[in-house]
Parts: structure tokens; C-alpha cells; sequence
């Protein structure tokens, strides 16, 4: 079995805190999701989260215009640049200051920071340079600003920027020093600068303060201002000739506008040059779109109850993006159709519970706000959420066929849902008011089972009827989980008596006696098979039952392996901490032979369960900004009022909505968007995949899903062949042919792989398609939709078909969503070829029976769905010739066959008797009518 599961992608958490930003060419959005950053391809419908973490939680995002560097920079002002491309970290560096804005300049070629008071520019790292011990080298610090900046704009030629600032006031910085002359400050707003902008032609900046206020400013003198509106040609070259001479040429405010929104301000905003379209957000969730510079609003719209953190717009200015931190949302909306391209919000609590569809498809997620969330397991995007229940959901569970999903809460109800109409058909309670905090359904998917830490019974109710139909009475103590095996109907159930029983649901009786541990159980997992049962006790032990025999088999001390890290306010060390030395939830894999655990900490075990050994430990986040990452505190954040990281030190000097803090007191799982509690990172779920390629953990940072990836697999032409069109051609002709198919799919260049394709012989398909590498496979079958459709080798693709799918559906089977439409496209070409073809025959039936009409033998042996008439008496006549003429049309049946079999264009002919080439038919049909 494989090991190498690594982070593919989070899910049920879109957006955190920072900036959103689209990619260059517009059709793809990241966004930071805690301490790690996702990429939404908006086009492709998919997502993915690139693998590396800050230690703290992001606050700024960039993205060179090449889109080959990725600038992540955390609270603390640490920076990471990651090649885009590869998704691998390239260096490390610390900015020693807190991090408002961050900035590519057009060209790509420097990058502004907004740190604290002051404007740091840095040299992009380029590989084109000479080598230089720093990745990093600074240009230079521009100051002048006397409180934080928090908004950098880049002109577009790439000579000057504007840095906003909390004094009120904009600055125009040169990157040049011969441009210096051009620099000034923009003064006069009432409020805090949040975004500055240049126009597309650079005469005119507009800035935007937090209070609302708009402000237009143009670089002109005191002549200029007064006589404005004169716009004689001798008057404007007059103008242009004095303005070198002109001392009171300065920026001034020509016009001002105010968004007026009573009892709210302006959080952020964006501007698009090329079509002068201002869209700006407001703390009620309200956004409005504004063209510039006539300030005609275009629209607005209410896109949610909390404040509205940050907006950007693509590149085509067609599409915006929005993010709110208090509820975790992401929207895209395209202004013109005024529809949503993505709408996504996470779960703003703390995720209880995950579980897999049969398929994999699909994985859904609950969690304490009440919402259940189905999301697509390749998109990474929420399908549907249900919002019935009222309290927090503790547990779920998928039916044997999948169409079905259970979901057990603590308002004291269980519900079935139906995931083909989306919608709950079936409702269960309790005769008394108890919290399910436990639920298991049986393979079956005709009876479901429910535990409660209220009381100690077992609640069964048939799922057909919705009705009541025993209450398993046994336990001495609250019920904590409950596992179905697939097969035999047998429940296991363990409680917090110290005991675990296994009953046999249909037989009305416990299976064996009850199994009597060291310490509370909390949580159970039975093998698919039935057979055996794993269970989790409070002392950290792992322990396995045959179920047979009622008899333990293997036993695993895991609270070494699970053990968390320290809390900022422990006063001990994390070796004599409890808290979290337990697992809490238990999945055997598909075949039984390893089991994932992991609890109230940082860690996912994987055991082997036969050798009862640990395979390999999962660390599920790093990031300080939760309770438990970190093994050992530093002393120096100790102090006599307590621990550093807990007290304010900014005081007055922040904002005052930054000073608010509604969390309840004592609340460790709270507000988790917020991130004003600092949360305790812990894992309450884990589930395998159905195909063991991945499996999921929910945990405090949201799902994280762990994956074997294939999409960068070792390609051994990547060593020492160069791959152009010359050396594929050349390869080609060599009679290498799949070396050269796999070269030409590098190349991907659509006429070399046809070339090379359409070239590759019968006779040699069937082992280059056995030995074709899975990495082009997708690709190879997208060609093949691409071409079929207009091509002639009919046959010759079928062939290829037939292979590839001989030799590759298994694989393809587990990757059944990567695949789907290939295979759709396929599938109907398939179709309508047996269609054109079954009408061609029967519209040529009197030209086969004319053409055969000599041999009335050989027209009997026809297959069926030609139509052709058997033989009868009026054709004796016939019959009494074939005789004759047997000879001649064998000889001259041979020669058609010689002359179909290959032609210079790849068809090949038929291979039996039986196989007749349709494609000369028509030509038949011609040529009698003409004789008629």
C-alpha cells in the first residue's frame, strides 16, 4: 500500500482573511485559506491548495504578471515565494514588519510592500540575472507617511506608485530618481485613504477614503485650473510650452463625490483603468459598481450580512470577486449578466463529522452551525447545503447505494436526505428529548441506529416507516459510537461504562459478551469485513477484537504517537498533558489491513494492523495561530502578566473595530473566522475514500483532504532526450513508436500528434496502448475526441479505443470524474457510427443483393441487420447458376479484398467475408442510376 498521501486540497473553508486576486489571464482566483493559499479554476470548474504553510495566518498574496512567482507574507511578516508552476517553495525571508499591501509592479520586474510607516521595493528575482547570494535584493525604502500605509497602486509603465495611508493622506513615490519631480502628496481627505488608483492615460488619480469620499485629482498650475474649460489649439500649445516654467504646477482635487451610505463605510475597493469601472464594498455586505469619472452608478447589490473585506475585478474587467472573512464567503460575479460564477461559503464553526459517497464523488461535511455541505470531491466546490437542522450535527452517514445520507444532531432528530432531488424525505425522534451525538446505518440501508450521551440506550428506527422500532438496552454509561460492518448486520457499540458489545441487529441479541477495557471507549471502527473491531479507550490505547471468538488480538499504545503540543497558557510541559494523549475517532481502510487515527491534536497515525506498528504520522497544520502546534514555548514571550501573544499591545493605536471582541469568554471552539479565541487544532473526523486513493480529515482549519498524486509522475524523457518536432519526426521514423507518441503529447502540438498517431501500425496498437504511461492518458483520450469526429479511419479508431480501455480501465475507473466526458464524447461517436452505419447498409440492401445476386449462398450468410431476403423458390434460377459462376467470383471477390486492405491513407478493409467496405457503396448507387 502506498504512503505518500500529501495535502491536495481544503475543503469547507474558502476564505479567511487577506487579499483575493485573479490570475493574469482572468479565469482563475486565489485565495488565502488560514496559513496556505487555494487556487479555484473558475474555468475548469476545479481547486486545488498548494501544499506549503506559513507558521501564522496569511495577510497578503501576490502574483508576478508572468504568473510564474507567487509572493505569500504572513501576519508576522514572513515571506515565502513559491514557483507558481511547480508549487514548490523557493525561498524564505522575513520582513520584520506587519504587511498592509503587497504589490507586482507591471513589468514584473520590482514589487512594493506597504510595511508599517514605510514603502519597501524589492528587485523580483530573475534567473535571466547573475547569480546572487540574496533571492532578494532591496531597491530601496520610501518614507514620508506618519501612521501604517495601507494601500500600494502601480502606474502602468511602471515608473511611479501610490501609497494610501492611515494620516489621510496618498503619496506618489517615483521607482526612478529622474522621475522625482513628479512625486507630491494628496492631501485632504477626512478619514483614512483605503485604495488609490491611476487612469488608464496616468493624468488622473482618484482616491477613496474610508468615510466614503471620492476625490479626482489632475496635475495642473494655477493658469490651467483658472482657464480650464478654454480648448483652443493655440491655447493648449501655449499651455504646453510653459508648463516646464510653470512653479505652481501641482496635483489638485477637480472634482468630489461621496458614496453616502448612512451608518457604514467604505472596507474596500477596486479599479478597473481600461473601462473606468469602480466597484466598491461597504461593512453592510453591500457593493455598488460606479463608472468613473462621471460617477454614474451602474448597479448595486447585496451579497451578504458582514462586512465586505476585499474585492478585485479580472482582467476583462467582467467578472468581480468578493471576500468575506466573518462567514468565510467567496463569490464571483459578472456584473453584465448580473449572475454568480461561483458563490462558495465554508463553515464558519467547528467541522464534527466527514464522510465519502460509495463513489467517491462526493463528500460531505457538518458541522456545529447546523449546515450539512455536500462538496464535489475533484471541483472542490460545495454542491448543496442543508440548513434543517437547528442545532449542531454530530455525526453522518452515507446508504450501501449512496443516494441516501443520515446526519444525526443534537436538536434530537435524525434525517434522511435525498441526494438526487436534494431534499429530507424522512425525520426520526426519540420518544424523550435527547442530543445524538453518535450514528450508524445498516448496510442494508433499512434500519438506522442513534446514540445519545443523554441516556444509555441504543434507538433503532426502520427507515421505510420512519417509526420506532427498539431501543438496545445494555450500557451502564452515555453512548459514544456505533459501527456497522458490511456485512452480517452486526453493531458495534462502546460507551463510557469501559465496555464494548457487539449486537446482532436482526437476531434481537447481543452477539457475544460484553468486552470489558482499562478505561472510558470513545470511539469504535468495525472492519469491512465484520470480522474485526478497533477501539479507542481514554488512555490511549488502541485495541483490536476478533469478533468470533470475543477475544482481543492486538493491542497499540498510541498516546506517544498522538500526543499534542503545548497551549500558550499551560504552566507544564506537553509531555504531562492529557488533554490530548487519545484518539477520538478511528477508519479502517477499504481492505482492512491499516487503520487512520487521530484525535485532539496535530497528528494522524497510520498503523498497520496485522504487525500492530506505526506506518507513518500525518502533521495536520502548523500554524501557531492555534492552541497545541507548537512542542515547546519560548520563554522569552513570558511575562509577569502572562504570555505576550495574549496581550494587546497596539492599544489605541489600532481601529476600533479592530479593538472589538464579541467572543464569549472561555469559548475555545468559537468564532473560528474571526480567530479571536486562538482555537485548539484537533482532528473529529477521518474517513477513508471509497478507492483508498485519499482519505480526509476534518479538523479545526476546516477538510483537508490527503491524496496520491499522479499528476506529476517521473517521465524518463524529461533525462536526456530534446524534445522538438524534428527529433519526434525523426523518432517516428525510426519505428519508435510510442516514444514518439509520448513525445509529441510533451510537445502538444495537435498536428505532430496526429502525424505521429495516424502513422503507428495495427498491428502495434494493442502494445503500445499496454504500455502507454498513464500521465498522457487523459490527454491521449481528449485527442481522440477532438479527431474522431471529422476524420475517416473509422475503423483504425475504434481499434485504438478498444486498447486504451482494455488496458487502462481499471485505472480509469478510480479517476471516473477526470474521464467522465472524454469518455461521454467517445461513447456518442461510438453510437452514432453503428447509426450511419446500419442506415448505410439498409439503404444499400438492393446494391448488395444486385452485386451478390450471382452467389444467393453467400446473401444468406449476411448478417441480420442488412435486411436482405433469405432464399426461396423464385430464386432457383440463381441457384442453378452459382455452380457456374462460383470461380470467377471467388477470384474477383479476392481482388477487392487485396486492393481494400491498406490504403495510402490509413483505412484498412475488411478481414473477413463478412466485413464488406460500405464506403464504395455510394459510389455503386451512383453508377446504377446512371444506367438506369
Amino acid at each position: 500500500m502506498k504512503l505518500d498521501y500529501k495535502l491536495s486540497n481544503i475543503f469547507g473553508t474558502v476564505y479567511r482573511q487577506g487579499n483575493i486576486f485573479f490570475t493574469p489571464e482572468g479565469t482563475a482566483l486565489l485565495s488565502p485559506v488560514g496559513n496556505r493559499v487555494s487556487f479555484f479554476d473558475l474555468a475548469n470548474n476545479k481547486s486545488f491548495t498548494f501544499p506549503y504553510e506559513h507558521r501564522k495566518n496569511i495577510q497578503c498574496v501576490a502574483l508576478n504578471p508572468q504568473a510564474t512567482l507567487l509572493l505569500s507574507v504572513d501576519v508576522d511578516g514572513r515571506a515565502i515565494l513559491v514557483n507558481f508552476v511547480r508549487r514548490t517553495v523557493i525561498h524564505h525571508f522575513n520582513l520584520k514588519e506587519n504587511v498592509h499591501d503587497l504589490k507586482f509592479s507591471p513589468d514584473g520586474k520590482f514589487f512594493a510592500v506597504a510595511a508599517g510607516r514605510e514603502v519597501q521595493v524589492w528587485k523580483t528575482p530573475d534567473q535571466t540575472e547573475e547569480k546572487q547570494f540574496a533571492p532578494f535584493v532591496r531597491h530601496r525604502i520610501y518614507t514620508g507617511h506618519y501612521a501604517e500605509v495601507t494601500t500600494i497602486t502601480w502606474s502602468d509603465d511602471s515608473r511611479f506608485f501610490l501609497a494610501g495611508s492611515k494620516d489621510l493622506t496618498t503619496r506618489i513615490y517615483s521607482l526612478n530618481s529622474e522621475d522625482s519631480s513628479a512625486a507630491g502628496v494628496l492631501a485632504g481627505h477626512k478619514d483614512s485613504v483605503i485604495a488609490s488608483f491611476f487612469s488608464e492615460d496616468q493624468e488622473t488619480i482618484f482616491t477613496v477614503s474610508k468615510d466614503g469620499a471620492i476625490f479626482e485629482w489632475k496635475y495642473l498650475g494655477e493658469s490651467d485650473f483658472e482657464d480650464g474649460e478654454k480648448e483652443e489649439e493655440e491655447e493648449e500649445d501655449s499651455d504646453e510650452e510653459e508648463e516646464e516654467e510653470d512653479p505652481t504646477r501641482r496635483w489638485r482635487i477637480v472634482n468630489k463625490n461621496f458614496f453616502n451610505q448612512n451608518n457604514t463605510h467604505v472596507t474596500t475597493c477596486d479599479f478597473h483603468p481600461a473601462s473606468n469601472l469602480l466597484v466598491v464594498g461597504f461593512s453592510s455586505g453591500l457593493f455598488a459598481l460606479y463608472e468613473l469619472p462621471d460617477f454614474t452608478m451602474i448597479q448595486t447589490l447585496s451579497i451578504s450580512q458582514n462586512a465586505i473585506d476585499y474585492v478585485t475585478i479580472n482582467k476583462t474587467g467582467e467578472w468581480l470577486a468578493f471576500g468575506s472573512s466573518k462567514l468565510g464567503q467567496l463569490l464571483v460575479w459578472e456584473w453584465q449578466s448580473e449572475s454568480y460564477v461561483i458563490k462558495q461559503q465554508g463553515h464558519f464553526d467547528s467541522l464534527n463529522s466527514i464522510v465519502y459517497s460509495p463513489d467517491g464523488s462526493k463528500i460531505v461535511t457538518a458541522s456545529d452551525d447546523g449546515k450539512i455541505k455536500v462538496w464535489d470531491a475533484y471541483s472542490g466546490f460545495s454542491i448543496v447545503t442543508f440548513t434543517e437542522h437547528t442545532s449542531g450535527i454530530t455525526a453522518l452517514e452515507f446508504s450501501k447505494r449512496g443516494n441516501v445520507l443520515f446526519s444525526a444532531s443534537l436538536d434530537g432528530s435524525i434525517r434522511a436526505w435525498d441526494l438526487i432531488r436534494y431534499r429530507n424525505f424522512r425525520t426520526f425522534t426519540a420518544p424523550t428529548r435527547i442530543q445524538f451525538s453518535s450514528l450508524a446505518v445498516d448496510p442494508s440501508g433499512e434500519v438506522v441506529c442513534a446514540g445519545s450521551l443523554d441516556d444509555f440506550d441504543i434507538h433503532l428506527w426502520s427507515v421505510q416507516t420512519g417509526q420506532l422500532l427498539d431501543r438496545l438496552q445494555g450500557h451502564d454509561g452515555p453512548v459514544s459510537a456505533l459501527s456497522f460492518g458490511n456485512e452480517g448486520g452486526l453493531l458495534a457499540s462502546t460507551s463510557w461504562d469501559k465496555t464494548v458489545r457487539v449486537w446482532s441487529i436482526f437476531g434481537r441479541h447481543t452477539h457475544v459478551e460484553p468486552w470489558t477495557m482499562t478505561s472510558d471507549v470513545l470511539s469504535v471502527a468495525m472492519r469491512p469485513d465484520s470480522k474485526q473491531v478497533a477501539v479507542s479507550t481514554l488512555d490511549g490505547n488502541l485495541s483490536f477484537w476478533d469478533i468470533e471468538q470475543g477475544k482481543q488480538v492486538g493491542e497499540v499504545d498510541g498516546k506517544f504517537d498522538v500526543s499534542g503540543g503545548r497551549y500558550t497558557t499551560d504552566k507544564f510541559t506537553s509531555e504531562h498533558s492529557k488533554r490530548s494523549k487519545y484518539f477520538t475517532t478511528l477508519c479502517y481502510s477499504s481492505d482492512g489491513t491499516t487503520i487512520l487515527a487521530g484525535g485532539n491534536s496535530k497528528h494522524i497515525c497510520l498503523y498497520d494492523v496485522s504487525n500492530e506498528v506505526l506506518l507513518r504520522k500525518y502533521v495536520v497544520s502548523k500554524n501557531m495561530a492555534l492552541e497545541g502546534t507548537l512542542d515547546m514555548l519560548n520563554s522569552k514571550n513570558m511575562t509577569e502578566a502572562g504570555p505576550l501573544d495574549l496581550i494587546d499591545t497596539t492599544g489605541e493605536a489600532s481601529d476600533l473595530e479592530d479593538r472589538l471582541d464579541i467572543s464569549l469568554p472561555g469559548a475555545s471552539r468559537g468564532d473560528l473566522s474571526a480567530r479571536k479565541m486562538r482555537p485548539e487544532i484537533r482532528v473529529a473526523s477521518i474517513r477513508f475514500s471509497p478507492t483508498g486513493q485519499s482519505f480526509g480529515a476534518a479538523s479545526t482549519e476546516g477538510l483537508l483532504l490527503y491524496s496520491q498524486d499522479d499528476s506529476l509522475l517521473f517521465d524518463p524523457l524529461d533525462l536526456d532526450i530534446d524534445v522538438t518536432v524534428k527529433t519526434t519526426i525523426s523518432t517516428l521514423e525510426e519505428k519508435k513508436y510510442l516514444t514518439a507518441l509520448i513525445m509529441s503529447f510533451r510537445l502538444n502540438e495537435r498536428a505532430v500528434i496526429q502525424r505521429v498517431y495516424e502513422n503507428i501500425p495495427v498491428g502495434e496498437i494493442n502494445l503500445i496502448a499496454n504500455e502507454f504511461p498513464r500521465v498522457y492518458l487523459e490527454r491521449f483520450f481528449k485527442f481522440l475526441a477532438g479527431v474522431i469526429e471529422d476524420s475517416p479511419h473509422v475503423e483504425y479508431h475504434l481499434i485504438w479505443i478498444k486498447a486504451l480501455i482494455n488496458a487502462h480501465g481499471s485505472f480509469m475507473m478510480t479517476k471516473k470524474h477526470v474521464f467522465a466526458s472524454v469518455i461521454r464524447s467517445i461513447s456518442k461517436y461510438v453510437r452514432r457510427i453503428n447509426k450511419d452505419i446500419n442506415k448505410l447498409s439498409s439503404d444499400n440492401i438492393y446494391t448488395v443483393q444486385f452485386l451478390m445476386g450471382k452467389n444467393r449462398r453467400y446473401v444468406d450468410d449476411l448478417p441480420q441487420n442488412f435486411g436482405l431476403p433469405k432464399s426461396s423458390e423464385k430464386d432457383d434460377s440463381d441457384a442453378d447458376m452459382k455452380d457456374s459462376d462460383s470461380e470467377k467470383e471467388n477470384e474477383s471477390e479476392e481482388e477487392n479484398e487485396e486492393n481494400n486492405s491498406d490504403d495510402e491513407e490509413g483505412w484498412f478493409g475488411p478481414e473477413s467475408k463478412n466485413d464488406i467496405a460500405f464506403s464504395s457503396f455510394p459510389d455503386d448507387d451512383d453508377e446504377d442510376e446512371d444506367d438506369e
